[in-house]
């Protein structure tokens, strides 16, 4: 009867640590989650910056960007 109690104690606190431990590690993915998304919202701030400062240069490089893109997915 002991023995079923020291594994029945054994099996509690294992399972707590998982538990604990995936706390843990959906707290540190909601976190990185958010800083990604900030700096998502940076980046895209920095991208319309950019395109209103220089329209032609932006107009430029989104034409080479889609030739390049357009070269690489029709192989012929």
């Amino acid at each position: 009867m002991e023995t079923i109690k020291k594994a029945s104690k054994s099996a509690h606190e294992t399972i707590d640590k998982i538990a604990n431990a995936s706390n843990q590690a959906a707290e540190t993915i909601n976190e990185k989650g958010a800083e990604l998304k900030i700096s998502e919202q940076q980046l895209v701030e920095t991208c319309r910056s950019y395109v209103r400062e220089n329209p032609m240069a932006s107009l430029g490089i989104a034409a080479a960007a889609g030739f390049f893109l357009s070269r690489l997915l029709s192989k012929r």
